[in-house]
C-alpha cells in the first residue's frame, strides 16, 4: 500500500463523498466523469480496497470510504488554511517586522503610526527597539531590522529613505540668559559665539551637519559640551553649561525647569524625519508601513511667531 497520496485525488474524492453521484462531482470538478472515475480507481489501488460501490442513484461509500472521505477533508482543510498563511505573508500582513525607533523622535509621529500598523495588522509581529540614526543605520545594513526610523539627510547606497515629517528647530536656552527675554525671533549673528550642548556628531553626521549649518552657517558652532540624548541635553542647558537646538517635538515631550525655548528668524530651520529600509531585502510589510506613512506636512511656525 502506497500512502504518499495525490491532493489532487483526496480532492477528487472528498468531492464525490460529498455528491455520491458521479455526473454531478464531475460537473462541480470541471473534469469528464471518466477522468474521475480512473482517479477514484487509481486512489483505491493505492490504497488497496474499495472505497466507494455504484448504485442505479449514484454510489455509496464503504466503510472505509467514509474514513478516508473524514481524513481528505480535514487533510485539504488544512491545506487550504496554510496555503492562506503562506499568502498572508507574502502580502507582508502575517510574520514578524523588525523596527526601530530613533532616539531624538520618540512619541508624536513614529509611535502613532506603529501603534496604527499593529492595529490594523494584528497578526504581524512587530518587534521595536530603539537607537541613533547612525545605529539603526548599520543594523540595517546588517539584516537585523526591516524598517528604521531615521534622521536625514542619509548618504548610504543601497538604503531607501522616504520623509515623513518636518518640525521647527528650537533653541534651548537657560532661563536666566539674556536671550530667554526675547519675546521675538532670534537672529543667528546673536548666537554664533554661545557656547553650544550638542550630541555627538557620530549618532547621527547627517543631522549634525543639518542642524550646524543652518544655525551657524559659514563657521563652526563652539560646542563646550556633548550629551548622549535630548534629556541630558536639556539637563545641561539647565544648568548653565550652554544654549542647544532641539526639536520642537522632543522640546514638548520634556518639561525641564530652567529652560526657554525660543525661535530662530528665516530661514526658519528645520530637521526632518524619515522611515528607511533595503529595498534589496525588505519584506512585504515594510511597504504596508510606508502605505500607511502620512504624506508630509510641514510642522513648522508661522515666519511671524515668537516664543513657543
Amino acid at each position: 500500500m502506497d500512502l504518499r497520496l495525490d491532493l489532487r485525488r483526496m480532492h477528487y474524492f472528498s468531492t464525490l463523498a460529498e455528491e455520491l453521484n458521479f455526473t454531478k462531482a464531475a460537473r462541480r470538478l470541471h473534469v469528464a466523469q471518466s477522468a474521475l472515475s480512473q482517479q477514484i480507481k487509481t486512489l483505491e489501488r493505492q490504497l488497496g480496497t474499495e472505497l466507494v460501490e455504484r448504485t442505479s442513484k449514484g454510489c455509496v461509500l464503504t466503510p472505509v470510504g467514509r474514513a478516508v472521505a473524514e481524513e481528505a477533508r480535514r487533510v485539504l482543510g488544512e491545506v487550504a488554511e496554510a496555503e492562506k498563511r503562506v499568502a498572508a505573508v507574502v502580502r507582508g500582513r502575517e510574520g514578524r517586522l523588525r523596527v526601530a525607533y530613533t532616539r531624538s523622535a520618540r512619541g508624536g509621529v513614529c509611535d502613532a503610526l506603529v501603534t496604527e500598523f499593529r492595529n490594523r495588522y494584528p497578526k504581524l509581529d512587530v518587534v521595536l527597539q530603539t537607537g541613533w540614526t547612525s545605529h539603526n543605520v548599520g543594523e540595517l545594513l546588517a539584516g537585523r531590522l526591516d524598517a528604521a526610523f531615521v534622521r536625514p539627510p542619509l548618504d548610504v547606497p543601497g538604503l531607501a529613505c522616504r520623509i515623513i515629517a518636518e518640525e521647527e528647530l528650537l533653541l534651548a536656552v537657560p532661563a536666566g540668559h539674556p536671550l530667554a527675554r526675547s519675546r521675538a525671533r532670534i537672529g543667528r549673528h546673536r548666537i554664533a559665539d554661545e557656547p553650544v550642548v550638542l550630541w555627538p556628531r557620530e549618532n547621527g553626521p547627517g543631522m549634525h551637519a543639518l542642524i550646524t549649518g543652518q544655525l551657524w552657517p559659514g563657521r563652526s558652532p563652539r560646542i563646550v559640551r556633548e550629551e548622549p540624548d535630548d534629556e541630558q541635553l536639556l539637563l545641561a542647558v539647565a544648568a548653565g553649561y550652554g544654549i542647544a537646538p532641539i526639536p520642537e517635538g522632543r522640546a514638548r515631550v520634556f518639561r525641564i525647569p530652567g529652560i526657554c525655548l525660543r525661535r530662530l528668524t528665516a530661514p526658519v530651520p528645520t530637521v526632518t524625519l524619515g522611515l528607511a529600509h533595503d529595498p534589496r531585502t525588505a519584506p512585504p510589510a515594510v511597504q504596508l508601513l510606508l502605505a500607511m506613512a502620512p504624506p508630509l506636512v510641514p510642522a513648522s511656525a508661522p515666519p511671524g511667531a515668537g516664543e513657543p
